[in-house]
């Protein structure tokens, strides 16, 4: 089915998947986790009442018990499924997707993520083969509170931000449970209901459009910072007081400078993270680690390596006190920490956001339709590794190339007939030039 992905179960409710599926992949979730008790959490759309009805029936027809902590952030259920030993548990969520679209993120025990390799192949592979067989003893739905004790764990990164002007646009999405509870009322909030058919803009904060209205704010305020959520809260991204989109791939930096005053280690970064990123974080003595894009993936990775943090180029910010999870939340407090002791030495967040680059210039994420997804690639690696030596190569998410003024990723789409291809140099015409190879080169595969 199409609706299993790489990192969770997602696609257009009543097209791609129904009810009928949602109460077969819940039959499934106990037996492949070996579960007697699976947490739910659910967001606001407008699909996820009858996704949860369903699902919960599947679950409880399995003869598990469902704990349903009701409407949540993601990153709610990633905690609570660890901080108290759940084996199991699924945030219905289709995250930053627009409103027609809703999915399921599974977790195992310790919040370890659930993907097509660990997993959902598994589950998808019952659906096709296996009837469902109720069990003779049923489970039953629980409600269970967790807010109180996620709040009080969240509360211990709050720190004094009263001497920044903030604004914060919650995207209509699951933020706003939290979001006065951490900031308080000083901020300037927009778009704060939960509305699951996202009346003001898509919450995908990646999307320039959909930070617009944030921008504005910024601008209009005064502010010294706009905070942007998307649906589920598991990502967090933010404009500078120039109103300025800032790439959430540097945010990583940020979180390093937090950490460098309380204990060195490990981070991690994905492929498609700015050069500068690990030059910034290794000078505060961390020792950088690159890995795959997701979740899926970069949770395991920092368990992998003991890592204290990490991030991705999506605003996927991950940490060891937060069970090797994410959360836009937790990232925001830390990363709001650093500004307000920034403002105090008279340095504005475009300021160090400009430190932090280094005079990089990225091209951003480019798509390419393109069907012969693996030979294109190979022609771009093979013609620039043909034009100049390599400084560094690595070969996992397709390929990213370091040369010595400029790098590239390039990396195929696990869903889509896209390539997706970034690249970075240290001037405007030195990237100008290498895109327009790399538009020539590919123009060929289309």
């Amino acid at each position: 089915m199409e609706i299993f992905k790489a990192y969770d179960i997602r696609g257009l409710y009543n097209r791609d998947f129904n009810k009928n599926d949602v109460q077969k992949i819940g039959f499934f979730i106990p037996r492949l986790l070996n579960a007697k008790k699976v947490l739910v959490g659910r967001d606001v759309r407008t699909s996820s009442d009858e996704i949860f009805e369903y699902l919960t029936k599947g679950i409880t027809e399995a003869g598990a018990d469902v704990y349903d902590i009701g409407l949540a952030t993601t990153p709610m259920v990633y905690y609570s499924t660890a901080h108290y030993g759940f084996n199991a548990s699924v945030m219905i969520t289709a995250s930053h997707n627009p409103k027609e679209y809703n999915g399921l993120k599974i977790s195992r025990k310790d919040a370890l993520p659930v993907g097509y390799d660990t997993g959902l192949s598994e589950i998808e592979k019952w659906m096709e083969t296996e009837i469902m067989v109720a069990s003779e003893n049923k489970g039953k739905i629980i409600p269970f509170e967790i807010r109180a004790d996620y709040l009080n764990f969240m509360r211990k990164y709050l720190s004094d931000f009263s001497n920044l002007k903030m604004a914060v646009d919650c995207s209509n999405g699951m933020s706003s449970l939290l979001v006065r509870d951490l900031l308080g009322n000083l901020p300037v909030y927009i778009f704060e209901k939960p509305d699951g058919t996202f009346p003001n803009h898509e919450p995908n904060p990646l999307i320039p459009e959909n930070t617009a209205d944030l921008k504005k704010v910024v601008l209009k305020e005064h502010c010294d910072i706009g905070v942007i959520f998307d649906g589920d809260a598991d990502r967090v991204m933010f404009v500078d007081e120039k109103g300025q989109f800032i790439s959430p791939d540097l945010m990583i930096a940020v979180l390093g400078i937090y950490f460098s005053t309380k204990e060195k280690g490990r981070a991690l970064q994905d492929i498609r993270t700015s050069k500068a990123v690990k030059e910034y974080v290794e000078k505060l003595d961390y020792q950088m680690y690159m890995w795959r894009v997701g979740r899926a993936y970069a949770a395991l990775k920092l368990r992998q390596i003991n890592g204290l943090f990490g991030g991705e180029l999506a605003g996927h910010y991950y940490f060891r006190d937060f069970y090797y999870s994410d959360s836009g939340m937790l990232a925001c407090l830390i990363i709001l920490n650093v500004f307000s002791e920034m403002k105090k030495q008279g340095k504005t967040v475009s300021k160090l956001m400009a430190e932090i680059a280094g005079g990089y210039i990225n091209s951003g994420e480019i798509n390419f339709k393109i069907q012969q997804k693996a030979e294109a690639m190979e022609a771009i690696k093979d013609y620039f590794m043909g034009q100049e030596k390599a400084t560094a190569f690595y070969d996992f998410d397709g390929y990213r190339v370091e040369f010595r003024d400029w790098w590239f990723n390039i990396r195929p789409s696990n869903t889509e007939p896209y390539l997706r291809f970034l690249a970075e140099a240290l001037s405007r015409d030195l990237l100008d030039k290498k895109l327009a190879e790399v538009n020539r080169i590919l123009a060929q595969f289309k």
